[in-house]
């Protein structure tokens, strides 16, 4: 791990805790990004204002902290495009079968101790734990 940052790990952590808690206090809402961005594409307009304001700050944040020096890695992506696709296709299944993503049952479902997002969040982790794993036993390193 050669950029274990505990500061900013525990900023970040305090910040996505703090948003979460005024969007549920505010709004009642919880926040999952699927759902939050799955509104948006809805054609009902009621709440579409503080939707915008999340997906808005989602995208901003990296921006401002790249302006603020802030070092950000290009992540590696696959050559074949196809692949992206077909990975955001799986993801976006797996959202509505599991009824949110790992932001909704990670931070605020197990934060509510909710049976459902705590079952997901362990499937997640499982799966993810496995695919990290996988990719490392297949890896060629010569």
């Amino acid at each position: 791990m050669h950029n274990f940052t505990p500061l900013s790990g525990l900023l970040g952590g305090a910040l996505i805790g703090l948003a979460t808690a005024l969007l549920m206090v505010l709004t009642g809402r919880i926040a999952g990004i699927s759902g939050i961005f799955g509104g948006l594409l809805s054609l009902k307009a009621s709440d579409r204002g503080w939707r915008l304001a999340f997906v808005a700050g989602l995208l901003a944040a990296p921006l401002l902290a790249a302006l603020g020096g802030a070092s950000l890695p290009m992540p590696a992506m696959p050559a074949n495009l196809a692949v992206v696709a077909i990975g955001g296709l799986l993801v976006g299944v797996g959202t509505r079968m599991s009824g949110g993503c790992t932001s909704g049952h990670g931070v605020c479902g197990t934060a509510r101790l909710s049976t459902r997002s705590i079952t997901a969040t362990a499937i997640f982790m499982v799966v993810a734990i496995g695919t990290a794993c996988g990719l490392f036993l297949f890896r060629d390193f010569s």
